[in-house]
Order: structure tokens, then C-alpha cells, then sequence
């Protein structure tokens, strides 16, 4: 049976985690670990999500991570390629270093984010690692204790729960962090509801959050298409596409997704540009390159046909 896209919607709460392949370390000492923060620092830069919390141990990682207008799926693609490559790099090693599809479950802030901050800053301490979890160093407890300054991490919704003012509200999550727990594996934050795997949260939010990605498919599936379309043409990923490079493939790959996007008019060249970083500006003068260049490259200019019929078949499809 086929998986079930993710649930998609503009601040839409998450816990992701991301499991090293068949069980092995994806972390293998301190370099490693503080070079997985700076992506993190960097893919926040770049798409505009927040971190809430964040705890990587030996062989996974879990993260809560609030969206804006980029899918998920996107800032984790761009995370665990850029890290892959780092780690095989710096180990003289090949091959995945990740397990698969990542694991996301959308949870129901209202109802869950104090636990799930909680669930993630304790993992140390189900593991064994720790006794308590201000003895564990790569996980973000410590800053909201206020003993450790981590710029990029938000920590202030959570702790807007506790109290009015910081000394308040930290002495109220200290209370709250050492309450009495179960050690097990809470498999809520794992599995999601009963009625829907991918979200955590009662029957209300799941028809609510349903409803809401519903509305704002369309745009993202006509971005999704044209991506898929134009990295299938050049024989690139997603992710080589939206990369900082100025390589003359994938510069020309992006002025065609760009020239597609203004054939279809069905999204706009803003959710390009978030999804590449570059400026609207730039996609638009890389797409009127490309217009110009098809009047006499007839290679090229069959090319954005062939594509540009693709579109206008499943746009059809969806009507």
C-alpha cells in the first residue's frame, strides 16, 4: 500500500526523527555533532522554519520543528544531503547514512508541545546516556535552563507557558522536567493518532489540519510537478537543484522550472524562490534567457514543449 503524503500547512508542528540506516551512527564525535548544528542554523536561514527543540544522540536525531510556506520534506532532504556528504567526506566512507524515509508525526500544539518538548530533551535519559537531562550536552535543555545561548533555537513559545518573565518561566519548566514520568518509549510521538499515523492530536485537529493542507495543495503540487519534470530532464535531485552552486546545468535547469511557472501560471515564482533561494528578480531574468535562447535552440525549445504539455496533462487530470 502506498504511503500517504505528508500533512502540509503553514506553521504545522512536527516531530522529526531521523534514524541512522540499518541502526548504524550517524554521529562519530564532537566535530560531527556541531557540524549538524550549523546545517540546522543554516537550513533556518534559508527557509524560514524554527526549531523548538532538538536532541541527537548516537545513531538518531529528533527535532520539533514548526514550518512556514516549505514543505517539510524539503528542509530535511536538503539537511540529511548536505550532512550525508559531510560525513562521507570527513570519514572516507560512501553510501546512505540515513534510514530511509525520515519519521514525521504533526502534532497539536495546543495539547502536545510542552510533552513533546519534554519526550525530546528526556530521551538521554531513557537511553541510559544520562541521569538527568542538564548532563546531556547536545540537546537543547540546557538552553532553555538559560545555561547554554543558542541564537537560532526558539525556546520562547515554551517557555511562555511557564510564566510572564524568563526566571519564572525557567524555575516553572525545571519543575515541569522533573516531574515524575514513565522511561518507556512513548509511542504517540512516534505513531501518531489512531485514526491518522501521520498526526497527533484529537478528531478536531485531524479534520482541521486536513482541511487546511487541502486548501493550499494546489500551488504545492503544480511547484512539485514542474521540480519533478525539470530534475528528471537535467538527471539532477531536488535538492542539487535549490543548491547554493552556480553550476551552468543546474542555473539553466532553475531558468526553465522559472519559465514554466510563468507558462502555467498556477504558482508563483515567490514559491520558487523559496524553495531555491534565490531572488524573484534573478528567476525572472533566468526565464527570459531561456524564452530568448528557444527561438533558435530548437532542442531546447522542444524540450520546454514536451514539459510544458506534461503540465497541462496533469492539470487536466486534476480538474
Amino acid at each position: 500500500m502506498a504511503r500517504k503524503p505528508r500533512v502540509h500547512y503553514s506553521s504545522a508542528l512536527y516531530h522529526v526523527i531521523m534514524r541512522g540506516n540499518a541502526r548504524q551512527n550517524v554521529f562519530f564525535d564532537d566535530v560531527d555533532r556541531c557540524r549538524f548544528l550549523l546545517l540546522l542554523q543554516e537550513g533556518l536561514e534559508r527557509y524560514g522554519h524554527r526549531i523548538h527543540a532538538f536532541c541527537l544522540m548516537t545513531n538518531h536525531i529528533h527535532l520539533a520543528i514548526q514550518i512556514g510556506d516549505v514543505p517539510l520534506s524539503r528542509i530535511m532532504q536538503n539537511i540529511s544531503f548536505r550532512y550525508t556528504q559531510w560525513i562521507n567526506w570527513r570519514h572516507k566512507r560512501t553510501g546512505h547514512l540515513f534510514q530511509g524515509r525520515f519519521k514525521a508525526v504533526l502534532v497539536d500544539a495546543d495539547s502536545y508541545l510542552l510533552e513533546l518538548t519534554r519526550y525530546i530533551h528526556l530521551n538521554p535519559v531513557r537511553t541510559l546516556l544520562v541521569h538527568s537531562p542538564e548532563e546531556y550536552f547536545w540537546s537543547s535543555h540546557r538552553a532553555y535552563l538559560g545555561e547554554m545561548n543558542i541564537p537560532w533555537l526558539t525556546i520562547d513559545w515554551v517557555l511562555s507557558h511557564f510564566g510572564p518573565d524568563s526566571g519564572q518561566a525557567r524555575a516553572a519548566y525545571t519543575d515541569f522536567m522533573a516531574l515524575p514520568r514513565e522511561e518507556g518509549h512513548d509511542q504517540a510521538f512516534h505513531c501518531g493518532s489512531v485514526n491518522d499515523s501521520r498526526v497527533l492530536g484529537d478528531d478536531t485537529f485531524i479534520e482541521n489540519v486536513l482541511a487546511q493542507a487541502e486548501a493550499g495543495s494546489t500551488h504545492r503540487s503544480t511547484l512539485d510537478i514542474i521540480l519533478r519534470n525539470v530534475c528528471l530532464q537535467y538527471g539532477i535531485s531536488e535538492t542539487e537543484l535549490a543548491s547554493p552552486g552556480k553550476y551552468r546545468q543546474l542555473a539553466e535547469a532553475r531558468g526553465v522550472a522559472a519559465w514554466l511557472i510563468l507558462e502555467t501560471r498556477d504558482v508563483t515564482l515567490t514559491a520558487l524562490s523559496r524553495f531555491t533561494g534565490r531572488d524573484v528578480s534573478t528567476l525572472s531574468s533566468a526565464a527570459k534567457a531561456i524564452h530568448r535562447r528557444a527561438g533558435y535552440d530548437q532542442e531546447l525549445a522542444n524540450c520546454l514543449e514536451k514539459m510544458k504539455k506534461t503540465l497541462r496533462q496533469n492539470h487536466n487530470c486534476k480538474a
